[in-house]
């Protein structure tokens, strides 16, 4: 079974891979600087030793020439007064005393510590008076450095140093890196451990704020704190939430508008049935006049409401056409206030064309001075205000009692009437549809009371394809 730690262990985990990782790295660097820079100071101290001892075997052949002692024997007696250091002398010269020989390891010297000496070394010392040889062997199961050269024609001194002080240097140094290593990695797992505490910590609370917002408290927020990856996360949570409680909240408006429509639907429908079925029951009696008027008049009535129900279905599907052209704003008002048969002036000032779609324009002014004939009270105007550029302003007012103050938040909503009490032929569409339309040429209806109710049509000049979300009271396009 496949082990997956939690983020607590992941963190203090990876913490520790990486210090330990990052101090490995540094202590084995600085190690290796360390190990060349005293193995150098080593061979340069070697090699000083040696140039020097090679001057003074000279001097001191020179000093003992008259001595009758053998010039090996001389050599001999001076380098056994350096103490401390492994020596060895390879004679080829014959007037010096016994030569070395070649034997199956190399050159066996003829003073000094026993060999043999690697040929070739020794050969590239026999080859140049003034070379120096030096090299790193294996010397009675150690690493020892070599140095070898001529002291006189023909006589090669060989001195060997141990790197047994060197070395202990160098383990002394492991050791403190080692231990200051471990220093930093356990500094580095603590640390490490309190991070992931602290993250940990705040990663339960996120996911605590997220069971409570699950468990539908839709106020549930993040405190946001700094600037880290945390505070981002905190802002995200706090921008979900508040966007999922506005959905919800949408939502049950929704449900709530859907309830109701279905609900003024029924009671739209109900009263023209009643009296198509009493008309039709009518019509066998000698009233049949009237009971084909009434007819007539109630299958018009539920003709206008499925209308004004399939356009606002249109909206909802993002389906409502749209066919722009020229219009003359103040030529569609007269045209709408012949048609409605009122005495409504009409005032305008300023260029009132426009470019949209003239049905929808006309069914927003109808719609806007049908309610003022319904709901408000004479005397009513319109009046067109073309002296901006941007848009045009259509203002249809009436001096009735105004709009109460709980509608002025709905009053756009479905199958809201401004007076419950009052058995109009209207059904509360008629605002809605009007202000979709708005929205539909990227402009919107503007509502004030002055002393009455006044709708003012705001519709920019060219349409700018306002955007209008589905279903109940749609937002403005660009003002």
């Amino acid at each position: 079974m496949r082990w997956h730690p939690g983020l607590r262990t992941s963190i203090v985990l990876t913490v520790i891979a990486i210090t330990v990782a990052a101090t490995g790295t540094m202590a084995l660097l600085s190690y290796q600087l360390q190990q060349t820079e005293i193995r150098e100071r080593f061979k340069q101290a070697a090699l000083a030793d040696f140039g020097s001892d090679r001057q003074q075997i000279h001097q001191w052949l020179v000093n003992s020439g008259n001595t009758g002692q053998s010039k090996l024997d001389s050599v001999g007696q001076y380098l056994d007064g350096r103490l401390a250091l492994d020596w060895s002398l390879l004679n080829f010269n014959a007037n010096l005393g016994p030569q070395s020989s070649l034997g199956p390891g190399g050159y066996v010297p003829v003073a000094g510590r026993p060999g043999p000496f690697d040929r070739n070394q020794v050969d590239r010392a026999r080859a140049d008076e003034t070379a120096r040889v030096d090299y790193d062997d294996i010397v009675d199961g150690s690493l020892h450095y070599i140095v070898m050269g001529q002291a006189e024609p023909g006589l090669i001194l060989v001195e060997i140093y141990s790197t047994e002080i060197a070395d202990r240097q160098l383990a002394k140094i492991r050791l403190q890196l080692t231990a200051a290593a471990a220093g930093v990695i356990l500094v580095g797992s603590l640390l490490g451990l309190l991070a992931a505490r602290r993250i940990q910590r705040r990663v339960r609370v996120a996911a605590g704020a997220a069971r409570t917002l699950g468990a539908g408290a839709l106020d549930t927020r993040l405190p946001v704190q700094g600037r880290d990856e945390f505070a981002d996360l905190a802002g995200s949570f706090n921008s979900m939430a508040q966007r999922l409680g506005e959905s919800i909240e949408q939502l049950r408006r929704k449900d709530e508008q859907q309830r109701q429509f279905v609900a003024d639907v029924a009671h739209d429908l109900r009263t023209p049935m009643a009296v198509l079925i009493a008309a039709g029951d009518g019509l066998a009696g000698p009233d049949r006049e009237r009971s084909a008027e009434l007819i007539a008049a109630q299958t018009r009535r539920l003709s206008a409401l499925v209308e004004d129900l399939l356009e606002m279905s249109r909206f909802d599907a993002g389906a409502a056409e749209f066919r722009p052209e020229p219009v003359d704003l103040q030529a569609l008002c007269v045209d709408v206030v012949e048609m409605v048969g009122a005495g409504i002036p009409v005032t305008a000032d300023g260029d009132g064309v426009v470019t949209g779609d003239p049905r929808r324009l006309h069914t927003i002014v109808r719609n806007l001075v049908t309610n003022a004939l319904h709901h408000g009270a004479p005397p009513i105007t319109i009046a067109i205000d073309g002296t901006a550029e941007p848009a045009v302003r259509v203002a249809v007012r009436d001096h009735g009692p105004g709009l109460p103050p709980e509608l002025g938040a709905k009053v756009f909503d479905r199958f809201v009437r401004g007076d419950r009490s009052r058995r109009g032929e209207g059904s509360g569409l008629g605002l809605a549809i009007a202000y979709e339309n708005a929205v539909l040429h990227g402009g919107r209806i503007e509502v004030a009371s002055p002393g009455g109710a006044e709708f003012t049509l705001v519709v920019p000049r060219t349409p700018s394809g306002g955007l209008r979300p589905t279903g109940g009271r749609s937002e403005p396009g660009p003002r």
